[in-house]
């Protein structure tokens, strides 16, 4: 479960580099809005999968608050979790 978290993270930033920097340019500036349909959609449910992967990690495996809170503040900004990732592999490897 908890590698389901880091892959989960690393999806979800996957998709938000490519929500920013790829269909939103194409919704602006090719007037392509079917873009950000599509990549938004996959970006927000996997987002949605990763949240309830958090909460299944804080109850299921006890994982601290901090972490939780790193993680989902961390989902919310670009590249960050790429920068965590190791630190997130740590994580399950000391479990």
């Amino acid at each position: 479960m908890l590698t389901r978290v880091r892959w989960l993270s690393l999806i979800d930033a996957i998709t938000y580099v490519v929500l920013v920097g790829v269909a939103m340019p194409l919704k602006y500036a090719a007037d392509m809005p079917m873009a950000v349909r599509v990549v938004g959609m996959v970006h927000g449910i996997v987002w949605m999968l990763l949240m309830c992967q958090l909460m299944r990690a804080r109850f299921e495996a006890d994982w601290p608050s901090s972490r939780i809170w790193i993680l989902s503040i961390a989902a919310l900004l670009p590249v960050v979790p790429f920068f965590l990732d190791r630190t997130v592999k740590n994580w399950i490897a000391n479990e």
